[in-house]
This record gives C-alpha cells, sequence and structure tokens, in this order.
C-alpha cells in the first residue's frame, strides 16, 4: 500500500502526514511512502497549465503501477481518481484516507473511545471529495462514533467550498478569504466546539480565517483520541 501524501500534508501541515502514518501503523498496516513523492498535478491542471501537469503526471505513473493508494489530500484523490483515467484511460487504485479508516474501524483496527463523546463537531465537506466524487457518509460514519456531530446549513452536495481550491487562494486571496470566512459562520451557528474536515487546503485555509474555532484534519482528531489528548483551544 502506498500512502501519497500529497504536496500540502508533505510541506505545509505535517501533522496530517505523521497523524496519518500514526494510525497505519496502530493498524499494523504495511504501506510505504514516495520519498521522491512529486505533486499529482491537481494544482497545475486546475489553474489551466494542461501541458505541464501531464507531463508531470506521466512521471507518476511509473510510481503508481500496482499499487493500493491512500491519500490525505481531496483534491489528489479526485485526480489520480478522475484526471489520470481520462487523460491516459489508467484505473488506479485509489482510496481516500477517510474511506480506510472507515473500513479499519468496522473491522476493529482503529479502536473507539468516548474521550470526547460530549463534544461538539461539525465537518466541511471539502469539494473534491464531496460533491465531485460523492465520499460523504465515511467521514461522518468516524466522526459519529466520537463525538456528537452537528451539521451546518450547507453540507454534501449543497456544501460550501472553502475558497482555497482552483488556484483561487493564491491568484484571488480576498476573494478566498471572504469564502472562507462565510463557511466558518455556518459553522459558528451551529454552536460547534470544533470543525473537522478531510481536505489539508480546506484545513489551513479555513483556519487561517477562524478567529474562534479551531479547524483540524480527520486524521488529527482520531490521533488525539486514541492518544487521549487535548485539544488546544477547547
Amino acid at each position: 500500500m502506498l500512502y501519497y501524501r500529497g504536496c500540502t500534508a508533505r510541506e505545509k501541515d505535517q501533522n496530517i502526514d505523521y497523524s496519518t502514518r500514526y494510525l497505519f501503523e496502530l493498524a499494523d498496516l504495511d504501506y510505504h511512502i514516495l520519498e521522491n513523492e512529486q505533486c499529482c498535478g491537481s494544482v497545475l491542471l486546475r489553474s489551466g497549465f494542461k501541458t505541464e501537469a501531464i507531463k508531470l503526471m506521466e512521471n507518476n505513473l511509473k510510481d503508481f503501477k500496482d499499487e493500493l493508494i491512500i491519500t490525505s489530500c481531496a483534491g489528489c484523490y479526485k485526480t489520480l481518481k478522475e484526471d489520470y483515467k481520462k487523460l491516459f484511460n489508467v484505473d488506479l487504485n485509489v482510496l481516500h484516507v477517510s474511506q480506510l479508516l472507515n473500513k479499519l474501524m468496522i473491522e476493529g483496527k482503529i479502536k473507539v473511545n468516548d474521550n470526547f463523546n460530549n463534544l461538539n463537531v461539525t465537518y466541511h465537506d471539502p469539494c473534491h471529495l464531496g460533491r465531485a466524487l460523492n465520499v460523504y457518509n465515511e467521514p461522518r460514519n468516524i466522526i459519529e462514533k466520537y463525538t456528537n456531530l452537528v451539521e451546518m446549513k450547507n453540507i454534501k452536495d449543497k456544501g460550501l467550498c472553502c475558497g482555497s481550491g482552483g488556484g483561487v487562494k493564491s491568484a484571488y486571496p480576498d476573494i478566498s478569504n471572504t469564502i472562507a470566512q462565510r463557511r466558518i459562520k455556518q459553522a459558528e451557528d451551529t454552536e460547534c466546539d470544533l470543525i473537522l474536515t478531510t481536505c489539508p487546503f480546506c484545513k489551513l485555509n479555513l483556519n487561517q480565517n477562524s478567529k474562534k474555532l479551531k479547524v483540524l484534519d480527520l486524521t488529527e482528531f482520531i490521533a488525539k483520541a486514541i492518544k487521549n489528548e487535548s485539544i488546544e483551544g477547547i
């Protein structure tokens, strides 16, 4: 099994990488990473650099052959699942980490405890994971095992973007921040204690625009629950 970390978890938010690997090792999974891991090509594709993206993706294919690929990033998941097939007619065997963790919990390989069962948590659906590929239930199944899930007004196929995808954060930061602040307001309206998501882009942009609520990746939260670690700011 290949754990494909993605650029953001690998470079900008390594706690997602560490937490994911902690959970894999806890479940006694046989996995490996790519020491020379390259971008999946998502950012180039979404921002209009298709020729450059194809060149990069072609170089990646040799590393993906015959692998079960697990991704932390919703954007990586969509790219590996859909775009490689469209561009190269290749069916990659890929799962988002939330899908794998849900399976491991059902099998009893990841334990559940009640350390945070009094916590009200809301979940933000990443665009690439949710509306693009209809992965809605697995993250929620996990969250409900540990906490009290309180939903925002717009969820699942009606969910709102975090404002960070498609190059918007780099090209139009003010617009990106405004979009994130609107989503944070919806989270605040639930009176939740914490926001969870399943995309490093979403985590970073929502955190940067939240004054009161902390945003964690789902893997970080599960790792903290298992270790019985407190969540700073709660």
